[in-house]
């Protein structure tokens, strides 16, 4: 059987089913095209497909969400990791090597907890752009620009972050279409809330954010001079992130629930 024939569908960052993020993982063979995998994400209509050519030292990975690829993605690459041990294609004690667009992803497991070691995004601090706040209902105390087109802004406190009702439309057509809105947790046992938009791709709100993360380390080491974090995602399906900063890369990590398996007959 092809292997682009076979098609699961995983909730990440969640040890239960229909929480955290769901993700498409389907393993291709070398060579397969970008237009059948963005027509086969756009078919599933999850926020992210992962794409898998399996290798003997490392595999390749690309992510589609339903209207185009992006270059990286925490939550698809938890629910290919999550898939590959799985179904015992690697022993537990074997690491995984990802080459995405975005750099090289090394994946390790200890448990039922999958660690994703990424790059660092960068962040620089820019003005307030003055039409935020008629986009997101409340002025950002600081607003950055980051990797990836991903824009960071500061919120004054976490009630101002779950209560957030953007407008999409009005942000799908301007440069913040791929915004990270973030707060100080009130929470015990959390040390930021985060909910993250990207209408530019075709997803109003993410569930739970892996890649973001990579900016978040980022701005918050810089914030409190912590490298350790506990994250709380705080979308309707919510998500919890264990996040820390390795020099210049980010590990994340999460457990993952297989929700489906399917066969594809094209």
């Amino acid at each position: 059987m092809a292997l682009n024939r076979i098609i699961y569908h995983v909730d990440a960052f969640t040890s239960e089913p229909f929480k955290g993020n769901p993700a498409g993982v389907c393993f291709v063979e070398k060579g397969t095209s970008a237009e059948w995998m963005q027509k086969i994400a756009a078919e599933l209509n999850l926020s992210e497909t992962a794409f898998i050519v399996p290798g003997k030292e490392r595999s390749e990975i690309r992510f589609f969400t339903p209207e185009a690829e992006v270059p990286l993605c925490g939550h698809a690459t938890l629910s290919a990791s999550h898939i590959m041990y799985e179904t015992k294609m690697l022993k537990p004690e074997e690491e995984i090597t990802f080459k995405a667009s975005a750099g090289i992803l090394k994946i390790r497991k200890s448990g039922k907890q999958v660690t994703m070691n990424f790059p660092v995004f960068p962040i620089t601090k820019v003005p307030v752009p003055s039409e935020i706040e008629e986009m997101i209902g409340t002025k950002p105390a600081e607003f950055y620009k980051s990797a990836f087109g991903w824009t960071l802004a500061l919120i004054e406190n976490e009630k101002l972050v779950r209560n957030m009702k953007p407008d999409f439309r009005m942000m799908k057509n301007s440069e913040y279409g791929d915004l990270i809105v973030t707060a100080k947790s009130e929470e015990s046992g959390f040390d930021f809330c985060v909910r993250c938009f990207a209408p530019a791709l075709g997803i109003d709100e993410d569930p739970v954010t892996g890649s973001a993360h990579c900016a978040l380390v980022t701005f918050w080491h810089l914030r409190t001079g912590k490298k350790d974090f506990i994250s709380h995602q705080v979308s309707k399906r919510s998500g919890i992130l264990q996040v820390s900063l390795k020099e210049d890369r980010v590990e994340i990590s999460g457990q993952a629930v297989t929700i489906m398996k399917g066969e594809l007959f094209v």
